[in-house]
């Protein structure tokens, strides 16, 4: 499931426009973080996640793990944020990042 250059270009701008859905702090992935990041990604397919982890080897270890835990690929990680897509089953035009328009 690898993004095009030309999807990852489109999601980056989209994702520009978000906000961060789910804030990962010094305890890690604990499963209702889990949980949440698995809805998010059911229902609008392309969210943000922030990290409050100051070790940069721990938040990449902590974003291969979510990829492959939850079948998602990172988009983008700038800093503290990921940029997360996973495709979903069934698209809702009122709550996928990618199909509704975002102001």
């Amino acid at each position: 499931m690898s993004l095009t250059n030309t999807e990852k270009k489109r999601f980056r701008a989209i994702g520009h426009s978000l906000k961060p859905v789910v804030i990962i702090a010094q305890k890690g992935l604990t499963e209702n973080i889990g949980l949440e990041i698995n809805r998010a990604l059911d229902s609008h397919e392309l969210i943000k996640l922030k990290f409050q982890i100051p070790d940069r080897a721990a938040k990449q270890k902590l974003t291969e793990d979510i990829c492959k835990n939850y079948k998602a690929e990172a988009v983008q990680s700038i800093g503290n944020v990921l940029l997360l897509y996973r495709a979903a089953k069934r698209p809702d035009p009122k709550l996928s990042n990618l199909l509704r328009k975002i102001s």
